[in-house]
């Protein structure tokens, strides 16, 4: 992003589309220039331009004048450091762009995607996890999602390791001191203060990266869902993918009223198992709770176990499900293979009474979501990524202290664990991972 940050900078920052309400943004060294010869203040407060401040205005828009509220922020009060405007009014699309254009005649120019949250994080308001979840907090999708980005926003995961940055940074300074004095009897931070510093670095790291994995996996395991008509061998089938028995099973159709998830790795990848309760053309009771939930987990499934019967013939419905299912998401299994009387040729055909086919559908779900788009995961993959390498520096600084190795080899190790740990609180940002992070917002953020 080849952005000049003493530009001053104008977008829409309300949603796309008619609305009671738009927003204007400007943030820039000459936000207030950009709007005086066009914006004219009803009153005046007293601290106008020393503080933050509100007052209502008219707009003038071609020949005619729009009532609208004025928010401004000095340089040290506002998101992105700068002198900043807001310009409230009605969220007409043409009359919010008539006056971003009011604005560039006169001074400022259209923000690049995501350049008001690049300067709140150039200007240390935000580090770079957290500009990243702005993003997720836009884009979020469901209350976990959210709760998550939000966490994120609030410092969750870097406060912690920032605080351990800044701990690193003084034992380096220690050591570095030692350095300097080496061929004087000066000890600036004795063995064990050195090593129980670097074990509480080490703890820290770790539990991030922990926290981050876990959370991680919750949200991105990927959905393999059976799904079938009742009494076709769905629970069976389940537990034997999974290698145990956490499914009821009984001869008897409607075992299952509940989606049962469990969690396990298939091809390197943390899947999340469900198994629901068979569909049914009319279903009465409890059957119809059974029947929303399973049809809402099918819905969502990364990938649809459609389990035949191959004792009988498939139903029209049963058809219907498959017919209806993506081609790159479903996979046809044909249960109780060891009665097979059906003439069903497509499918996995597998037994759970023989354990026939049980192995070959294991790597037929896993050849089928290494087929999946990958998910866009790039903050927690490259935070994962310098986590993992921060602890094994601090693992091997620590093991060189406890060995007594140099404190010029310690002090490298730490350098190190600084660079990445840098990376992940947005001490340290290349200008290629600012781009693809600030390219992803919209105009107005």
């Amino acid at each position: 992003m080849s952005a000049a940050l003493e530009d001053t900078i104008v977008a829409i920052g309300s949603g796309s589309g008619g609305a009671l309400r738009g927003v204007i943004r400007i943030s820039g060294p000459d936000a207030f220039r950009c709007v005086e010869p066009w914006l004219e203040l009803r009153e005046t407060p007293a601290t106008f331009g020393r503080r933050s401040a509100m007052a209502a205005a008219l707009a003038k828009v071609a020949d005619r004048q729009l009532a609208c509220d004025l928010y401004y922020w000095p340089d040290d009060r506002s998101y992105t450091r700068q002198p900043s405007i807001e310009i409230h009014t009605i969220g007409s699309p043409p009359l919010l762009e008539e006056l971003v254009a009011a604005a560039c005649r006169h001074g400022a120019r259209m923000a690049e995607p995501g350049e008001f949250t690049l300067r709140a994080f150039l200007a240390g308001r935000l580090d770079l996890t957290q500009a990243e979840a702005v993003l997720g907090v836009i884009d979020a999708e469901g209350d976990a999602r959210l709760k998550q980005s939000l966490a994120q926003l609030a410092g969750g995961l870097s406060s912690p390791l920032a605080e351990a940055r800044r701990q690193l940074l003084e034992l380096l300074a220690h050591l570095e001191a030692g350095l300097d004095f080496v061929e004087e009897d000066i000890e600036f931070i004795s063995s064990a203060a050195l090593c129980a510093q670097l074990q509480d670095a080490q703890r820290c790291v770790e539990q991030s990266l922990m926290q981050l994995s876990g959370r991680d996996a919750g949200e991105k395991a990927i959905k393999v869902v059976f799904c079938g008509a009742p009494n076709v061998g769905k629970s069976s089938l389940f537990n034997a993918v999974l290698g145990e028995s956490a499914a009821i099973v009984a001869d008897l159709a409607g075992t299952t009223r509940d989606t049962l998830q469990k969690s396990i790795v298939i091809g390197g990848e943390p899947v999340a198992l469900i198994d629901t309760a068979g569909r049914e053309e009319v279903a009465a009771g409890p059957q119809q709770s059974a029947q929303r939930l399973g049809s809402d987990q099918v819905s969502r499934a990364d990938l649809r176990i459609i389990c035949f019967d191959a004792s009988r013939a498939a139903t029209d419905a049963e058809w219907r499900l498959w017919n209806e299912s993506p081609e790159d998401r479903r996979l046809l299994v044909l249960t109780k293979g060891d009665l097979a009387t059906a003439t069903i040729t497509a499918g996995i055909t597998t037994s759970v009474a023989t354990g026939a086919g049980i192995a070959a559908l294991r790597a037929a779900i896993a050849e089928k979501l290494a087929a999946l788009p990958a998910a866009d995961d790039a903050t927690a993959s490259r935070c994962r990524a310098s986590l993992e390498q921060a602890t094994n520096s601090l693992a091997a600084a620590l093991n060189a202290a406890q060995c007594g190795l140099g404190e010029e080899l310690i002090a490298v190790e730490i350098r190190m664990a600084l660079s990445e740990l840098g990376r992940v609180v947005g001490a340290i940002a290349t200008d290629d991972i600012l781009d693809v992070i600030f390219s992803r917002f919209c105009i107005g953020k």
